[in-house]
C-alpha cells in the first residue's frame, strides 16, 4: 500500500499547486495577483482585482481540485492489495482520502509552480468535503453563506466553518471506517484554515477587515472623508 499512498500524496499536491487565479491574472495582463488587493491568490481577491467571471472560474477550479484529488485517491488505493484490515473494517481508503485532502490543500496554499505562495485553501477544502461527505459540505456551505451575508466578510464565514467542521464530523460523520482518522483529518483541515487566517482574525478584532460591499452610509462617510482630505490639501 505504501506506493499507492506516496503516489496519491504527490498527485494531490501537484494538482493543488495549479493556481488559476495567478495564471489568469498574468494572462489578463494584470501582473501577479499576489501583489495586488489583499495579496491572496484565491477567489475573493480575484473578484476584487479581476472581476466576477474570473472569480467564478477560480472558485470552480479550486473546488474541483479538492474533489478530483479525493476521487483519484479512491481509485488508486484500489489498485493492488491496498486494503488494511482493522477490527473487521478496511481503512486503506481512509488514509488515501486523508492524504489526498491534506496534500491538495498544501498544494493550493504552497504551490510548487509559483514559489510556494498561494491561497488559503478554503475552496479546495470545500471540494474535499464534497467528495468525502457532501451533506456535511452543504451544511458548512449554507452556514458560511449566511454568515458572509450577515457580516459582508468572507473571512468570518471561513473561520466559523473551520470550527464547525470537526464538530459535525464528530457528531454525524460516517464516511470513514475509522472515525478517529476522520476526526484527525477534520482537525488538521480546520487548523490549516485558522492558521492561514491569522491576519484576518486580527483585522476582524480591530474592525478593519475588508468587506465584500459597502452600505450607503459607509459610502457617504468615505466620500466625506475624501472631500475633507482634498480641502485640507
Amino acid at each position: 500500500m505504501v506506493w499507492q499512498l506516496i503516489v496519491i500524496a504527490l498527485l494531490a499536491y501537484l494538482l493543488g499547486s495549479v493556481n488559476l487565479s495567478i495564471i489568469l491574472s498574468k494572462l489578463m495582463g494584470k501582473g501577479d495577483i499576489r501583489e495586488q488587493g489583499s495579496g491572496n491568490a484565491g477567489t475573493t481577491n480575484t473578484l476584487r482585482v479581476l472581476g466576477k467571471l474570473p472569480a467564478v472560474a477560480v472558485l470552480i477550479w479550486d473546488v474541483l481540485k479538492g474533489v478530483l484529488a479525493v476521487l483519484i485517491a479512491k481509485w488508486i488505493i484500489t489498485l493492488g492489495d491496498a486494503q488494511i484490515p482493522e477490527n473487521g473494517l478496511f481503512i486503506g481508503r481512509d488514509y488515501a482520502m486523508s492524504l489526498a485532502a491534506i496534500f491538495s490543500i498544501l498544494g493550493h496554499n504552497f504551490p510548487i509552480y509559483f514559489g510556494f505562495r498561494g491561497g488559503k485553501g478554503i475552496a479546495t477544502s470545500l471540494g474535499v468535503l464534497i467528495a468525502v461527505e457532501w451533506p456535511i459540505a452543504m451544511a458548512c456551505t449554507i452556514f458560511a453563506v449566511v454568515l458572509i451575508l450577515l457580516t459582508r466578510m468572507v473571512s468570518v464565514g471561513s473561520i466559523a466553518v473551520a470550527i464547525l467542521y470537526p464538530i459535525l464530523v464528530f457528531c454525524v460523520g460516517n464516511q470513514f471506517a475509522n472515525r478517529w482518522v476522520y476526526l484527525a483529518l477534520a482537525l488538521i483541515m480546520a487548523a490549516s484554515v485558522l492558521i492561514r487566517h491569522r491576519s484576518n482574525m486580527k483585522r476582524i478584532m480591530n474592525g478593519t477587515e475588508n468587506k465584500l460591499w459597502k452600505t450607503k452610509d459607509e459610502k457617504l462617510a468615505e466620500a466625506k472623508a475624501k472631500q475633507n482630505n482634498n480641502s485640507e490639501n
